[in-house]
């Protein structure tokens, strides 16, 4: 399988520089390693001169995509330049969409997860009431706030968290922030989810967000090739116990490469926190990329 990162927008013939312990590791585990140049992907919507520097391959041969975040649109012009080229992209459009955008998946990990509601922009901007309409569902209850893809959970008492879903003042100063700063990075909506209290670790240095017991799971074909901890590289004991049991919901989901996350709460159990397209989740801190192409290579060759 080729693993394929974009290149440096210095130099399209050399690897950007935020992925280059990845692409020297999944070289060093012996994985094919190709670059895209994504500038010329996104900004100039030329998807056929991204992939130019890749040739043609005689047989279908399947890729894989590590980097930054795109957008379902950019992605599916990448996965239909590659195709014409005989590459197929692990995730088609669909199911790249499918874990990328939390209503997407929501229907699969319902019962597992936080309870959520979500508001397209467009019906933010057109209807008055319709962000109170949407907390209204949570009564009395803390929740946070991110678009269909991110918070701004940096910001956490700025731009995420929202102490009291029926404190109408609050929820429209957060909610205001929150879209203030996202600027057009916003990822089509709001989405509002109640808070869970987690199992607390302690608060991140310089935002002041709390910081809980949470794992990073990647999914390869159903099956988990890559377990650890979120803040910190490294297993948990008791994490590895319960995996099993979340494995059902996992293969149900409709993408063949993915990340699932999971939390502890306080004085409870494990919980499904979000799922993500595996190709442009990041590992999680700590994290030494080589041990991570080790294990990938090895579920590919399951």
């Amino acid at each position: 399988m080729l693993i394929l990162f974009g290149s440096s927008p210095l130099d399209e013939r050399k690897v950007d520089e935020m992925y280059e312990e990845e692409y020297a590791a999944a070289a060093k585990a012996g994985l094919e390693v190709g670059l895209v140049n994504l500038e010329q992907l996104i900004a100039e919507q030329s998807p056929a001169r991204a992939v130019k520097r890749l040739p043609s391959a005689s047989d279908r041969e399947d890729v894989l995509y590590r980097g930054w975040m795109l957008t379902p649109k950019d992605y599916a012009m990448l996965y239909d330049a590659l195709l014409a080229k005989n590459l197929k992209l692990i995730n088609r459009p669909e199911e790249y969409k499918h874990c990328h955008y939390l209503p997407e998946s929501y229907a699969k990990i319902q019962e597992y997860t936080p309870k959520s509601t979500w508001l397209p922009i467009g019906e933010v901007k057109k209807m008055e009431n319709a962000v109170q309409h949407a907390v209204s569902a949570f009564g009395q209850r803390p929740i946070i706030v991110k678009d269909y893809v991110k918070s701004r959970k940096h910001e956490w008492n700025e731009a995420c968290y929202i102490p009291d879903a029926s404190d109408a003042e609050r929820v429209a100063e957060v909610v205001r922030n929150f879209v203030t700063r996202q600027g057009d990075d916003l990822n089509e909506g709001l989405v509002f989810r109640e808070f869970a209290e987690l199992e607390f670790l302690s608060y991140h240095a310089r935002s002041g967000m709390p910081l809980s017991r949470e794992m990073r799971v990647f999914f390869l074909k159903g099956e988990p090739v890559f377990v650890s901890n979120y803040w910190e590289a490294g297993e948990d004991g008791e994490f590895a116990e319960v995996l099993d049991s979340f494995l059902d919901v996992a293969r149900s989901v409709e993408s063949h490469f993915f990340t699932m996350d999971f939390a502890k709460r306080k004085n409870g159990g494990w919980i499904i926190m979000e799922l993500g397209d595996g190709q442009v989740a990041g590992l999680p801190d700590g994290t030494e990329p080589q041990a991570f192409y080790a294990s990938l290579r090895k579920g590919m060759e399951k």
